[in-house]
C-alpha cells in the first residue's frame, strides 16, 4: 500500500508542477484556512497543514505567501464545502469536494462534467459510503512497528501502519491526523511525502481500454474544474 500512495503522489506531482490551476486551488484553501483563524501557521494548525500539503505539491513560495497576505487584508470573500458524488462507467465511483465561492455554479458544473464525459451524478450518499475516512501519512523509513508504539504512546488513534520497501504508511482516525504529523515531526520525521484526509475505497476496481479512457476523461474535466479540490475514486491508479 505504501508504494501506491508513493506511485499516486509522484503521478500527482509531476502534474501539478505545470498546473497552474493547482496552484489557485490550493491558494484558495490556504487563503480560507488563513482567514478562518489567525494567519500565522506556528498559531494555526489548519494553516500550517494546508501549507505542508502545498508544499507537498510543489507549489511556489510566492502563491503561499500572497494566500496569506490576502487574508491579512481586508479582503473577505466567502467560500463554501460542497460535496458531490456520482458513476463512471463499469463500477467506477468518485466523490468530489468543491471549495466555492459561487454554490449554483459549482453545482452546475460538477453536473456538466459527468454528464458530457460518460458519468452519472448520484445523490448524497450513494457513494460515500463504500468509502473509509482515514488519515493518511506517507514517509521514508523502514521501521512500522516502533512508529506505531510512538503513536499510541501520544494516544493517537491509529487504524494500520504499513512498511513496505523504505516506505511507511499510517492510517489514522480522521481527527487524530494532525495530532499524528505534529508527534511524527516532533520525533524526527522532517519531510512527508502524504499527509492527507483521504476517502478510502473498500475496494476497488481496474478499468481497461475504452472504459479507462472514458474514465479519464471524467476525471481530468472535474480536476480541471477551478472549483474542485479533491476527488476520490474506487478505480485503481487513481
Amino acid at each position: 500500500m505504501g508504494r501506491k500512495w508513493a506511485n499516486i503522489v509522484a503521478k500527482k506531482t509531476a502534474k501539478d508542477g505545470a498546473n497552474s490551476k493547482v496552484y489557485a486551488k490550493f491558494g484558495v484553501e490556504i487563503y480560507v484556512a488563513a482567514k478562518k483563524g489567525d494567519p500565522d501557521p506556528e498559531t494555526n494548525g489548519a494553516l500550517r497543514f494546508v501549507m505542508d500539503r502545498a508544499k507537498q505539491a510543489q507549489v511556489p513560495k510566492h502563491i503561499i505567501d500572497k494566500a496569506i497576505d490576502k487574508a491579512k487584508g481586508s479582503a473577505d470573500e466567502t467560500f463554501t464545502e460542497g460535496r458531490y458524488e456520482g458513476f463512471g462507467p463499469n463500477g467506477a465511483m468518485l466523490i468530489v469536494d468543491t471549495l466555492t465561492n459561487n454554490v449554483n455554479r459549482t453545482a452546475a458544473n460538477v453536473r456538466s462534467a459527468f454528464g458530457k464525459n460518460g458519468g452519472n451524478m448520484g445523490a448524497s450518499g450513494s457513494v460515500a459510503y463504500l468509502f473509509d475516512n482515514k488519515g493518511v501519512i506517507v514517509f521514508a523509513g523502514d521501521d512500522g512497528d516502533s512508529m506505531f508504539e510512538l503513536l499510541l504512546d501520544a494516544d493517537v488513534e491509529v487504524d494500520d501502519v504499513e512498511a513496505e520497501d523504505g516506505t511507511i504508511t499510517v492510517y489514522t482516525l480522521p481527527t487524530d491526523l494532525h495530532k499524528a504529523v505534529e508527534t511524527l515531526r516532533e520525533n524526527g520525521v522532517e519531510e512527508f511525502q502524504v499527509t492527507e484526509l483521504e476517502m478510502i475505497p473498500q475496494s476497488e476496481v481496474v478499468l481497461e481500454g475504452d472504459d479507462l479512457a472514458s474514465f479519464e476523461k471524467l476525471y481530468e474535466a472535474l480536476e480541471d474544474d477551478e472549483d474542485v479540490q479533491k476527488i476520490y475514486t474506487n478505480v485503481e491508479g487513481f
